[in-house]
């Protein structure tokens, strides 16, 4: 089953570079989307010689909160918002998508140097979840839409969930469920701060915030 979770994790890395390459918010916010049902498919998968419901149940949710609910709820965002795509970015599209190609070579390549276990070596996880954080970042800093940049922590909350399947044979319940549990209150306050943004400057553009004063 190591050649399925690594075809997996090398989709989830190719859907790093499409988050980064354009500025339309619905395919990014699906982009994420269809990460979060690849990544609560792994645990099943890694797994499968030993099934838990409680890790059934833990992968059901995740698929339910990365895969449906969060999307949807950035999704009814971004039509209240009535925007669709981002503009002008801090750091363009081009040199984005090829900081990210690059960050995503260099982790393959620094993985083959780490003192991994054996079963971990075989796997993508490492340099998948390096990739993914790397991605986050960019998109953190490099994007000016508040929806964006609740993109950018979700991808990179899916690199440190990555991570976090490493220790899925000791603590997979306890990894899992509080990897989830973070990143829904996340994505909930982020929410809030969103829809203040434009309550307050009809505008999601997060460089309006320079503009406060006490």
């Amino acid at each position: 089953m190591t050649g399925l979770l690594n075809v997996l994790v090398g989709v989830v890395m190719g859907l790093n570079l499409v988050a980064l390459a354009g500025g339309r918010l619905p395919l990014l916010i699906r982009t994420v989307a269809v990460q979060g049902v690849l990544l609560g498919l792994m645990p099943l998968i890694l797994e499968h010689e030993s099934p838990d419901w409680k890790l059934a149940a833990v992968a059901v949710a995740t698929v339910a909160g990365k895969g449906l609910l969060i999307p949807s709820l950035l999704l009814r965002a971004l039509r209240v918002a009535r925007i669709d795509r981002e503009v002008e970015p801090l750091l363009g599209f081009v040199p984005s998508l090829l900081l990210g190609a690059l960050g995503t070579l260099a982790a393959v390549v620094l993985t083959e140097f780490l003192p991994l276990r054996a079963e971990h070596a075989a796997t993508l996880l490492v340099p998948g979840a390096l990739a993914s954080v790397l991605t986050g970042f960019i998109l953190l800093a490099g994007r000016v839409k508040a929806l964006s940049q609740v993109c950018g922590y979700l991808v990179l909350e899916n690199g440190i969930y990555l991570f976090g399947l490493l220790l899925l044979g000791s603590t997979p319940l306890l990894v899992e469920s509080g990897i989830l549990l973070d990143v829904t209150v996340g994505v909930f306050v982020i929410g809030i701060i969103v829809d203040r943004i434009q309550r307050t400057f009809d505008s999601l553009d997060t460089r309006r915030l320079t503009v406060l004063r006490e």
